[in-house]
C-alpha cells in the first residue's frame, strides 16, 4: 500500500521510528510511476500489511564545477551527493505532503 507521510497511523509511525532509528537516508528508494513521473518512498511492514511511505527528496541537480564554486572544492567529501532528506525542525515530519497515491 502506498501512503504519504502525513497520513500514516500512528502504528505506522511507530513502525518507521523502529525500523530507522538512525534515520533513512541510505534507504530511500526511487519509485517509477507509469505516467513517467516518480516519487521517493521507503518501506515498513506491519503484521498485515507493508507500505510505502512517500517522502519528500532534495534532488543534487548542480554539475561538479557548478558545486565546488558554490560550496568550495572539498564541500562534497563526506557523502555521494545524489540526493539529500529534507531534514524538519520536527523529527516526526519525515514526509511529502503530497498525496496522489494515497490510500
Amino acid at each position: 500500500m502506498i501512503i504519504s507521510y502525513k497520513n500514516c497511523s500512528e502504528d505506522v509511525l511507530r513502525a518507521i521510528r523502529e525500523k530507522y532509528p538512525a534515520g533513512y537516508g541510505d534507504d530511500v528508494i526511487k519509485v517509477d510511476k507509469p505516467n513517467g513521473d516518480f516519487f521517493h518512498a521507503i518501506t515498513v511492514d506491519l503484521e498485515d500489511v507493508s507500505y510505502l511511505v512517500k517522502i519528500n527528496v532534495k534532488i543534487d541537480n548542480l554539475t561538479a564545477e557548478e558545486f565546488d564554486k558554490q560550496f568550495g572544492p572539498n564541500a562534497g567529501d563526506e557523502g555521494n551527493g545524489d540526493y539529500e532528506v529534507k531534514e524538519s525542525e520536527d523529527p516526526d515530519n519525515i514526509a511529502s505532503t503530497d498525496s496522489n497515491y494515497d490510500e
